[in-house]
């Protein structure tokens, strides 16, 4: 990713079109209600129809979250922080995540605009429905409240001071994403992936220079 001084205290632009522009910043809410929700009612409606055994709940929910925190990963490490080869890739890299790196605090970054996440959404749950039938709605509430959970501790790490709790760990751990090495802690909801890919950071703590606060 293109070298930039990181703004703590800065809001970046991608379009001089105001209305683009509004597209393009969301309140983190508005995604994260829309999500847990959507889980809820699918889970809902299985229960309703009697699409599946109540059961099955307890084991394809998780699983679901659970394959939601990997596909985390795997999006964040393999298309974010993709090789760019040329300018153009640079720029494409830039807009769809570099500038979050550039303006980390920038509340209104923190969550994919509504309208683009809809249509992953949808693609994913064509895709559970087409591979594992009925068992694909438990598959996929599970993968929304996990979208929306990762939502909320994206959020809160970026805009909110570490708890004294065991929870601490992740602002430290995405700390060192930001502001140590943008190649490791790759995970956001769910440290574990780093661990067992092997991209976890050489050092325990973030190192943070005061030049960087903007």
């Amino acid at each position: 990713m293109k070298n930039f001084k990181i703004d703590n205290k800065g809001a970046g632009k991608l379009f001089s079109n105001r209305f683009l522009e509004s597209l393009t910043r969301t309140h983190f809410l508005i995604p994260v209600t829309l999500y847990y929700l959507c889980s809820l009612i699918i889970c809902f409606y299985v229960v309703w129809k009697d699409l599946l055994p109540v059961i099955d709940l307890f084991w394809l929910f998780p699983l679901g979250f659970m394959l939601f925190t990997f596909v985390e990963y795997m999006i964040h490490r393999f298309i974010f922080h993709f090789n760019v080869k040329n300018e153009k890739e640079e720029k494409l890299q830039y807009n769809i995540h570099g500038i979050h790196h550039e303006f980390p605090r920038d509340k209104f970054r923190l969550v994919m605009p509504p309208l683009i996440s809809i249509l992953i959404a949808f693609l994913f749950y064509f895709s559970f429905k087409i591979f594992f039938g009925n068992a694909g709605y438990l598959l996929f509430s599970g993968f929304c409240a996990g979208y929306s959970t990762y939502l909320l501790i994206h959020y809160f790490i970026h805009a909110r001071k570490p708890p004294s709790n065991f929870l601490r760990y992740l602002w430290i751990h995405h700390s060192l994403h930001h502001y140590q090495s943008e190649e490791a802690a790759f995970s956001v909801s769910l440290p574990l992936w780093d661990y067992i890919f092997g991209t976890m950071p050489t050092k325990s703590k973030p190192v943070v220079s005061k030049k960087n606060d903007g």
